[in-house]
């Protein structure tokens, strides 16, 4: 990727990258693209192809997050061992009431967490959640997910201009705290939840 710096191959690698992640996570998609922007800009980018490379990245994604709802949709989940039972289809159907209540909370901050975004994904599609609903919705959380990303690399090669590494390390190393960080205050709120639910009063 070091060679790639403001190549037009660049947005191409990105996009690719962002895609196959969505379905297939090898490393953190949005720890490369934070290492792609810095690089880019250590290459002497303009801000136009910043923001290129954050397009390339949200539409990677959005492409990944539809082939990942694709792949729920055709699994009959409902016929797989485990679910089958009573208490499988139970389960199934909560899943579904819940995305219909909160299938919006459910991609959003999905999309912050590597690997949930694929779970989120695949069960809204094995769930019937509305392809006309998930569209917008993902396009929404890829596009600010890849502006979190870049801006995460931005304010790494703006704090430490002369380090092209350190600041690729900064950038993801910002990226990740702020994905645990969603991650962290998802499940606070669950907890709260379940709190509030198991309160007789």
């Amino acid at each position: 990727m070091v060679e790639l710096g403001a190549s037009w191959w660049l947005i191409l690698v990105v996009f690719v990258f962002c895609c196959v992640d969505a379905v297939f996570p090898i490393v953190p998609s949005d720890s490369f693209v934070t290492a792609a922007t810095v690089m880019a800009l250590a290459s002497g980018a303009s801000g136009g192809f910043i923001v290129l490379v954050i397009a390339a990245a949200a539409l990677g994604g959005l492409s990944g997050d539809c082939l990942a709802y694709s792949i729920g949709s055709k699994v009959p989940v409902q016929r797989m061992p485990g679910v089958r039972g009573a208490t499988g289809q139970a389960a199934f159907r909560a899943t579904q009431r819940a995305f219909d209540r909160r299938g919006s909370t459910f991609l959003l901050t999905g999309r912050f967490i590597p690997v949930g975004r694929i779970v989120v994904n695949m069960t809204a599609g094995a769930t019937g959640f509305p392809l006309r609903r998930f569209l917008p919705i993902a396009a929404c959380a890829g596009g600010l997910w890849a502006s979190v990303a870049g801006l995460m690399g931005i304010l790494a090669s703006y704090v430490l201009p002369d380090s092209t590494l350190l600041a690729m390390v900064v950038g993801v190393c910002l990226g990740i705290v702020f994905g645990l960080s969603i991650d962290w205050l998802l499940q606070r709120r669950q907890r709260r939840t379940e709190l509030k639910a198991s309160d007789p009063e």
